[in-house]
């Protein structure tokens, strides 16, 4: 992204603690924020004349979950959710990904699905990729006005995309595998 290093100091300069890493060379420049800024970061980052992020592309969450200890003990990084938003803007010809770091579980109870804040109020088309992420990945998106399940059954149990997933052997009589 052209003028990276100024884009950085001015969300550093407002918002401070919660710009948590960042790499605007990469093919995909990216900014690391805290969970709290999402939805104030992500407002500014669309209405802000020199970025104009417009369009949100589509939203997903990453499972860094190692299954095997040995492996995971040499990584040195915690299991856990990413959420990751594609941003465009059209007008400006740019992009910037927008990451947010979730626990795998809320509180570390398992089972209990992590919590983000929804930026459906800041792009509409955030509203079915929130849902579709909510459904397969697991991640319940505070202030979301319709979340429910938009692919699984309502009645399904777990969520397909995480990497400990076990799929059933069966669904309602039908063989799954």
């Amino acid at each position: 992204m052209a003028g990276g290093d100024g884009l950085l100091s001015k969300l550093k300069s407002k918002f401070g603690d919660q710009i948590v890493g960042a790499n605007l060379e990469a093919i995909d420049p990216w900014i690391e924020i805290s969970p709290d800024a999402l939805v104030e970061v992500s407002r500014f980052v669309r209405d802000d004349a020199a970025l104009k992020l417009e369009m949100l592309n589509c939203i997903t969450a990453v499972d860094w979950l190692e299954v095997d200890p040995k492996k995971a003990a040499k990584a040195g990084f915690e299991p856990h959710l990413e959420m990751v938003y594609h941003l465009s803007s059209i007008s400006k010809r740019h992009t910037l990904v927008l990451k947010v770091k979730l626990p795998r579980w809320k509180d570390g109870v398992e089972g209990e699905a992590p919590e983000c804040p929804s930026v459906s109020s800041v792009w509409s088309t955030a509203d079915w990729h929130e849902r579709e992420t909510y459904d397969l990945s697991g991640v319940i998106f505070t202030g979301h006005p319709n979340l429910r399940r938009i692919l699984c059954p309502e009645d399904w149990v777990g969520y397909p995309l995480r990497k400990d997933y076990q799929m059933p052997l069966e669904y309602h009589g039908i063989r799954g595998r």
